[in-house]
C-alpha cells in the first residue's frame, strides 16, 4: 500500500510542479503587462500635468499678458509639427469656414458683392434666396449689418461675410441704399442655406468640346459635375475638357465618383493604405456617362489630393490625356475629428495610390517651410517657365495599362507639357488689372448699360463687345502720372491685348457671373489651347498609345 503511494507521487510530483511553474509564468507576464500599462499610463498622465504645468506657470508668472487659447494652440502646433505637412489642427474659430467650403454651403443671404471705392456693391442675388424674397437687387448697396456700419475706409470682405452668416432661420437686418432711387431701407432678412459651389464654369468651346472647371471637391460636387455634363452633351459635347487648376481637393468619394464617369467597370481608381488602416479600394462600378469621348484634364501646380486622384486614375488607364504641368504632389488621406471645446485635429491616416501603384505624396524630409516653398524651387528651377520641362521630384518607374511609363512621388507629371506664361507676369500689369480704379470703371460701365447688354447672350457679348470705351473711361479717371505709366505698359501690344481681354472679362463676370467670365479668358488659356489641339490632331491617340 506504502509502495503504491509513494510511486504514485513519483509521478504527479513533476507534473505538479510543472503547473505550479507555466501558472507563475502566466501570472507573471500579466503582471508584467499590467505595471507596464501603468507606467505607460503614469508616464501620460505626468506627461500632461508636464504641459499643463507649464502653461500654468507661463499665465501665472509670465512677464507679459498672454492669450491662453493662442499658447494651446501653439502648443498642439509644436506637438504636430515633426508630422506630415497635412496634419493640422484646426481651432474652433477657424472649423466652421472649413467645413462650409467642404460641405457645399453655409447659412446666410444669399449675395454676391465687391466692395467698390468703401462701399459694399451688390453684385449678384443668388436665385430663390433669401436676400431675393425680401427684394434686394444689384446694384444695391450694404450700409449697415443690424446696428453695424458697415460702409466707409478699411472694411473687409471677411469682415462682412461674418456679419452676413449666422444660423439657419435666424433674422438680420440689413440697411441697403436702393438703386432704383438711392432711398435707405432697412429689409428683415431670414438667414437659410446658401449653396458654395465647386463647379466654377460649364460652357461648350466649340461644337463638340465641352469645358469644365471644378475648384474643389466638396459634398456636392459629383452632383454639380454631373448636372453640368448632362447639359453639355445636350449641346453637343463630343469631347471633355475638365480642368483642375488651382484645385486643392477635397473630399476622396467626390473625385472616385467623377473618375467612374469615364473608367469601364470594374477597374480600379485608387487604394489608400496605412499602418492603422488597411488597404481600401475604389473600383468603377456600373457604366459611366462618358466612358468614350475624348478626355483632357488640366493640371499644374495647384492640383493636389483628390484632384491628383482623378488624374492619375485617367492617366495610369490610358483613358484621357493629362496637360499642363506637374501637379503638387499631395498622397496623403486626412481624417478629420472633432474635439470636444469645437476645435478638430485634422490627421493623416493612409496614403493614397494610383491603379498602377503609384504614391503621387512629395518628399517632407526638409521640413514643413522647405514642402511649402515647392512652388518657388520649381519656378527658380525653370520647371515652371519651360527650361526643364521633364523635371522629376522621383525617378521611380510605374507603367500604365497600355504599358506607358509613368513616375511616382511628387506629384502627376502631365502627359502634354504646357510651361507658366511669364508673358503677363509683369507687375505693374498685375496691379493695374486689379487695381480699385478699374474694378470701379468697370463696376460703373457695367451699371450705365446693363439693361442693353443683359438683352445678349455669352456668345453674343463675346463676338460683339469692345473693349475701347471702357479703356478710355478708365484712363480718363487717374492722375497724370499714373496715365502715363499705363500708356507705357499698354504701348506693347502683347499687353494692350491681354489687358483689353481681362476687361471684357471682368465685366462678363458680372453679367453672366463665372461662366461668362471663363468664355472670355479662356480664349487666351496656352493650356487649354493646347489641349484642343492635342483632342483635335492625332496627337491625341500617339499620348494614349505610348507612341
Amino acid at each position: 500500500m506504502d509502495v503504491n503511494s509513494n510511486d504514485r507521487s513519483k509521478v504527479w510530483t513533476p507534473l505538479f510542479f510543472s503547473l505550479v511553474l507555466v501558472a507563475g509564468m502566466v501570472l507573471g507576464f500579466n503582471l508584467r503587462d499590467s505595471l507596464r500599462n501603468k507606467r505607460e499610463l503614469s508616464t501620460i498622465i505626468q506627461r500632461n500635468d508636464r504641459l499643463d504645468e507649464v502653461v500654468g506657470l507661463i499665465r501665472n508668472r509670465y512677464v507679459d499678458t498672454i492669450n491662453n487659447e493662442l499658447l494651446y494652440t501653439d502648443a498642439l502646433s509644436g506637438i504636430l509639427r515633426s508630422l506630415d505637412p497635412h496634419t493640422v489642427y484646426i481651432p474652433p474659430d477657424d472649423l466652421e469656414g472649413v467645413n462650409d467650403d467642404l460641405e457645399g454651403g453655409f447659412s446666410g443671404i444669399g449675395v454676391e458683392f465687391s466692395i467698390i471705392r468703401d462701399t459694399i456693391e451688390v453684385t449678384n442675388v443668388i436665385d430663390n434666396g433669401p436676400a431675393a424674397h425680401a427684394g434686394v437687387q444689384v446694384g444695391d448697396q450694404v450700409i449697415k449689418v443690424g446696428d453695424t456700419l458697415v460702409a466707409g475706409v478699411n472694411i473687409t470682405s471677411d469682415h462682412i461675410i461674418h456679419l452676413l452668416k449666422g444660423k439657419q432661420s435666424s433674422v438680420v437686418n440689413v440697411t441697403f441704399k436702393r438703386v432704383e432711387n438711392n432711398a435707405f431701407k432697412q429689409l428683415p432678412i431670414t438667414r437659410d442655406i446658401i449653396p458654395v459651389y465647386s463647379v466654377d464654369a460649364s460652357l461648350m468651346l466649340d461644337g463638340i468640346t465641352g469645358f469644365i472647371k471644378i475648384n474643389r471637391f466638396s459634398a456636392t460636387t459629383y452632383d454639380e459635375f454631373s448636372t453640368a455634363l448632362k447639359k453639355l452633351q445636350q449641346q453637343g459635347a463630343k469631347q471633355l475638357i475638365l480642368d483642375l487648376r488651382d484645385n486643392p481637393g477635397g473630399y476622396l468619394e467626390a473625385a472616385t465618383l467623377i473618375a467612374d464617369n469615364f473608367l469601364d467597370n470594374n477597374k480600379l481608381i485608387v487604394y489608400t493604405q496605412g499602418v492603422h488602416s488597411p488597404r481600401t479600394e475604389y473600383i468603377a462600378g456600373e457604366k459611366g456617362v462618358f466612358e468614350n469621348g475624348k478626355l483632357a484634364i488640366l493640371i499644374d501646380e495647384g492640383s493636389a489630393s483628390a484632384s491628383e486622384i482623378l488624374a492619375g486614375a485617367v492617366q495610369d488607364w490610358d483613358r484621357g490625356v493629362i496637360v499642363g504641368r506637374r501637379s503638387f504632389g499631395k498622397g496623403l488621406v486626412q481624417k478629420q475629428y472633432d474635439l470636444p471645446d469645437g476645435a478638430a485635429l485634422r490627421l493623416t491616416v493612409a496614403r493614397y495610390y494610383t491603379p498602377s501603384g503609384r504614391s503621387i505624396q512629395r518628399s517632407f524630409a526638409k521640413g514643413k517651410d522647405a514642402y511649402m516653398e515647392d512652388y518657388e524651387h520649381r519656378f527658380q528651377t525653370g520647371e515652371l517657365t519651360g527650361k526643364d520641362s521633364v523635371a522629376l521630384a522621383d525617378t521611380t518607374r510605374y507603367y500604365t495599362g497600355r504599358h506607358r511609363l509613368v513616375y511616382g512621388g511628387g506629384g502627376i507629371k502631365p502627359d502634354v507639357y504646357v510651361p507658366y506664361d511669364t508673358a503677363h507676369l509683369s507687375s505693374g500689369l498685375i496691379s493695374v488689372l486689379f487695381s480699385r480704379e478699374l474694378k470701379a470703371t468697370i463696376w460703373d460701365y457695367f451699371m450705365q448699360n446693363r439693361s442693353k447688354l443683359k438683352g445678349k447672350t455669352i456668345n453674343e457679348f463675346t463676338q460683339s463687345f469692345d473693349s475701347h470705351q471702357l479703356t478710355s473711361n478708365y484712363l480718363a479717371m487717374l492722375g497724370q502720372d499714373m496715365r502715363s505709366r499705363v500708356n507705357a505698359l499698354l504701348a506693347k501690344p502683347a499687353n494692350d491685348t491681354y489687358f483689353k481681354l481681362q476687361v471684357q472679362a471682368q465685366l462678363a463676370r458680372f453679367l453672366f457671373r463665372d461662366n461668362g467670365y471663363y468664355a472670355v479668358s479662356l480664349k487666351q488659356d496656352e493650356v487649354v489651347n493646347k489641349a484642343l489641339a492635342v483632342m483635335n490632331t492625332d496627337q491625341y491617340s500617339k499620348v494614349i498609345s505610348g507612341q
